[in-house]
């Protein structure tokens, strides 16, 4: 059996911080269950800017296009502000999605119980929330053509242009359609059909594919703006959540909240299936770069370490493991272990971002 392959892609900001953390789970991994994963690691963003003068090197790309998961930290900084567009370190995120082909984006928003009160909302409305959100990550409105400023007349005019195609549309709806049939079998589908051409298509393919393919799984359709305010009254009534790109960004960023802590989220984006028959597939927290707090301990792992959970789960095929690592998380959560983010008016033991990672691998092994 060959031995899965990951590129670790630390970034800038926190991202070296709560990477180190990963590694302490992946060495746990390899010790304590003999799962050993064949390691490398590269740069990305600011760091790959500083020292190649692009986001992103072409050998990382390549190295990227080769092995079964890329596990990526963080990027972006104030001190790279003044670049140019296209060498800002944000574009090399981008290239990886869009040359990996990566067309699902998995944004899961799960409340911990212990985490509950965190939320801005009541604890009765998130407590025990599970969802998924799955966003069409390579096509839209932020890579239609034309785009760009242009002069017309007196004034700059910027222009973005909304663009799927049938095929587009339908290969993230599988993915929809997919995942709800491994959770509670029901996707609801979000556009703005109401106003947009591409809406309507959107809408008319996610319905086709539903009725040829899925029958058996619920599908509803919603207005996304209809949506954003159903997350915030009920956002349990909801499964797996559907939609394009842009709406897509908007959503996951507000069902995120609902958790109460950006902190905690991690999100896989996945593409094709490569010759081995795993999905190509980029895992990185939710998070930014937070460079406010590099390098003083205080950063959150937690959802660093939950997106090696889910490239467990879908890319290695550990389903059993990737449990295990999200048990271990809920375990000291339960036990009121706290990054500085996590603090609340309960208190709790405060941790730095090694503290957690530790405290997170002793209830990996008192899970044996």
């Amino acid at each position: 059996m060959t031995t899965p392959s990951l590129l670790i892609l630390p970034g800038d900001g926190i991202g070296p911080e709560v990477m180190a953390e990963v590694r302490k789970i992946i060495d746990w991994m390899g010790a304590k269950r003999g799962l050993v994963f064949d390691v490398s690691e590269d740069l990305v963003g600011g760091a790959a800017y500083d020292k190649h003068g692009t986001p992103l090197h072409d050998d990382t790309m390549a190295k990227a296009q080769e092995v079964d998961a890329v596990l990526l930290g963080a990027v972006g900084g104030p001190k790279y502000d003044v670049l140019d567009f296209s060498v800002k370190p944000e574009r090399g995120l981008l290239r990886l999605r869009k040359e990996m082909d990566l067309y699902a984006n998995l944004r899961p928003a799960q409340c911990f119980d212990a985490l509950s009160d965190f939320s801005s909302l009541k604890k009765e409305v998130v407590a025990g929330l599970d969802i998924m959100i799955i966003r069409e990550l390579t096509s839209g409105v932020y890579f239609g053509e034309p785009r760009g400023i242009k002069k017309e007349g007196n004034e700059r005019v910027g222009i973005n242009t909304q663009r799927y195609t049938e095929s587009e549309i339908a290969r993230v709806a599988r993915s929809a359609f997919e995942m709800a049939r491994k959770r509670g079998n029901k996707v609801c589908s979000m556009e703005k059909a109401n106003v947009m051409e591409s809406g309507i298509l959107w809408r008319d393919v996610v319905q086709e594919i539903h009725d040829a393919e899925y029958p058996d799984v619920e599908l509803s359709h919603m207005y996304a703006d209809a949506g954003a305010m159903q997350l915030t009254r009920w956002p349990k009534q909801f499964d797996v959540i559907v939609t394009d790109n842009l709406f897509g960004d908007l959503l996951s960023d507000l069902a995120a909240m609902l958790t109460g802590s950006l902190g905690m989220l991690p999100s896989a984006s996945l593409g094709a299936p490569m010759a081995n028959g795993r999905p190509k597939a980029l895992y990185e927290p939710v998070h930014g770069s937070a460079p406010d707090i590099a390098g003083q301990g205080k950063a959150n792992p937690i959802a660093c370490i939950l997106s090696f959970a889910m490239a467990l789960r879908y890319s290695f095929d550990m389903g059993e493991e990737a449990d295990r690592v999200e048990k271990a998380v809920e375990k000291v959560l339960a036990d009121g272990v706290r990054t500085a983010d996590l603090m609340g008016p309960e208190g709790g033991v405060p941790v730095s971002t090694s503290g957690m990672g530790d405290a997170i691998v002793a209830a990996l092994d008192a899970s044996l």
